[in-house]
């Protein structure tokens, strides 16, 4: 009689707290391609301001590397097994996570992309918040083209097909350099990776190739550090110029060491995943496709508060 006792009471407490976990505020889950980057605190910041707003939780994590697409394909399957309340995502690579991305909407999971794009249509519980890459390119040739007066080359390194977007930035950079800056001719285009000390060796070999190049693109995080870091080797930053894309690398804009970067808005994309995730458990409508501008960033505009807000400096 004790001991069936003892056991009724074990599985009231257990349902009890069975109740009061269930009972807690959901949490969305976010996983950037990887952790400790500029590009991505952001976006940690602005799902957090929304989640806090909407009486939300945010559980954050990610691989160490954005390389690690093993990694990042486990952490995702985790969050499907343990029934998030939802998913915003920063894949690594395209065509490796759209199997677990397909198996979280199947089990129900509300999922926000943001970044780029997968080869998957935006339906049902999946959707999509992307850096605007044509822009991206665009703004990168106009600042090459304003800071070359018109004439000079370039080289872009960094061309990664894994990352969904870049060719279209570097597409875009092409044709804006065609139709609105004919002087300046591309001398270089290399392909990129994951890996800085590579990055850092191909613009190394693009310097000494063309001694007389007057800029850099690097359309990526990686080989944006790999260029700085050849620049400063060569003791060439205040004769090349240097352009970077998605800001993980800030500090020689203040030193005029590299002219600028284009900033993805990573604060606004968590900001709105979080808030389009809270809308879906509604049941109200959700947009399924919407491009964020990225925007320009620059020694005279970084202390602003529009680009302090993007680099998660402001949280409000």
């Amino acid at each position: 009689m004790a001991m069936a006792c003892a056991r009724r009471i074990s599985a009231a407490l257990f349902l009890l707290l069975v109740i009061g976990c269930r009972s807690g505020p959901p949490v969305i889950a976010v996983i950037p391609r990887t952790t400790g980057m500029s590009l991505w605190e952001p976006e940690h910041a602005g799902a957090e301001a929304a989640a806090s707003a909407l009486g939300m939780k945010i559980y954050w994590n990610a691989p160490t590397r954005e390389d690690d697409v093993q990694g990042q394909i486990a952490l995702v399957e985790k969050i499907i097994d343990e029934k998030y309340a939802g998913l915003i995502l920063a894949p690594d690579q395209s065509l490796a996570l759209m199997t677990p991305v397909r198996r979280a909407i199947s089990r129900g999971i509300p999922t926000v992309v943001i970044g780029s794009a997968l080869p998957l249509e935006p339906s049902g519980r999946l959707s999509y918040i992307v850096s605007d890459d044509e822009v991206a390119g665009r703004m990168a040739a106009s600042r090459i083209g304003t800071i070359l007066h018109g004439q000079g080359t370039v080289a872009i390194i960094g061309i990664n097909p894994d990352i969904a977007g870049v060719l279209d930035r570097v597409g875009a950079f092409e044709a804006t350099l065609a139709e609105q800056f004919p002087g300046i001719h591309v001398a270089e285009k290399r392909l990129g990776s994951f890996n800085v000390p590579y990055e850092q060796q191909i613009t190394e070999e693009v310097l000494v190739a063309n001694p007389n190049l007057n800029a850099i693109l690097a359309v990526t995080a990686d080989a944006t550090r790999g260029a700085y870091s050849a620049l400063s080797e060569l003791h060439q930053t205040n004769t090349v110029k240097l352009v970077g894309c998605d800001q993980d690398l800030l500090a020689p804009l203040v030193t005029g060491e590299m002219d600028s970067v284009i900033a993805e808005n990573t604060y606004e994309m968590g900001r709105r995943a979080v808030e389009w995730i809270a809308l879906e458990r509604q049941g109200k409508p959700v947009p399924r496709f919407q491009k964020i501008a990225p925007h320009l960033v620059t020694k005279d505009n970084l202390n602003s508060t529009d680009v302090r807000r993007i680099l998660g400096l402001i949280t409000q």
